[in-house]
């Protein structure tokens, strides 16, 4: 028996980069440890798995190679690219360990663009000693911070630290401590740390350490752009139905483009995945 597992890199730059994630879109029977099996041999930071579906509404779950994440944004539209590939545009209700995540799939330049909309998010404050902890292990001093920034916790399907700092340069020259960073993000449940400086207005730079999952950096996170979107907005730098896009991934050599449109109550989170290939597998 086999299956395949298709690979896309999803939200890249100019057609280049992307965040790659792994995509089945028919896993229904496998077990919870095979699906880790087979997220830790694909080796990207997430692989998705369709476990059922009823018409549009889909039941999906995210593994890293470490372990099972409640929501994984690129994976979502690397997903939503693939099922386009396969059945045109359409609309889809994708059911997350965190609740439902609208998904729209779209004609783009010839291909197709998903945009995902997030479940309700929240705010919440970041312990001092949490913060302490972080910015040691991220190597960091407080006075990088930005002013008018407040570290915050935002959460819009996973919870997020958010970190703004002054200076694009320091965001670049990131170098933090693995296993230190690993144990404060497994302890809070963060799945990744939202670094980010800004460019322009309507532009910000991010970086994305995803000691949490066992992967250095995340080159693209839909989950924490789409935190982002709701920190913006609950601290009043941007009103609903405004956007902005966040550039990714660039330290990395994997450039990426996420869109993001802030609503009164969720963040939607738009971009295009390109194929790098498909491979069968072998279910046991």
């Amino acid at each position: 028996m086999t299956f395949q597992i298709q690979r896309l890199s999803a939200f890249p730059f100019e057609g280049k980069g992307g965040n790659p994630a792994g995509v089945l879109l028919a896993a229904q029977g496998l077990t919870e440890s095979r699906m880790q099996e087979i997220a830790a041999h694909v080796g990207f930071s997430e692989t998705i798995f369709v476990t059922s579906e009823n018409g549009p509404r889909m039941r999906v779950r995210y593994f890293s190679p470490e372990m099972e994440v409640d929501f994984c944004g690129h994976a979502t539209i690397a997903a939503g690219v693939a099922l386009g590939e396969a059945n045109g545009a359409g609309e889809y209700i994708f059911e997350t360990n965190t609740g439902d995540v609208r998904v729209k799939v779209s004609t783009h330049a010839g291909g197709y663009e998903t945009e995902l909309t997030s479940t309700a998010g929240r705010i919440s404050e970041i312990e001092d000693a949490d913060l302490e902890a972080l910015l040691d292990a991220l190597g960091w001093s407080k006075f990088l911070l930005a002013p008018g920034y407040k570290p915050l916790i935002a959460n819009a399907g996973n919870s997020h630290p958010v970190l703004v700092i002054d200076s694009i340069e320091t965001l670049q020259t990131l170098k933090y401590d693995f296993e230190a960073l690993k144990l404060i993000c497994r302890v809070n449940k963060w799945p990744t740390v939202q670094l980010v400086a800004r460019e322009s207005e309507s532009v910000w730079h991010s970086r994305n350490p995803f000691a949490f999952g066992g992967v250095y950096e995340d080159p693209a996170t839909g989950s924490a752009a789409a935190a982002f979107g709701l920190y913006l907005r609950d601290t009043g730098k941007i009103q609903p139905n405004e956007s902005f896009s966040i550039k990714q991934g660039f330290a990395m050599g994997q450039p990426c483009l996420l869109n993001v449109s802030v609503g009164q109550n969720d963040c939607s989170v738009s971009g295009t995945a390109i194929r790098i290939d498909d491979q069968r597998e072998p279910t046991h």
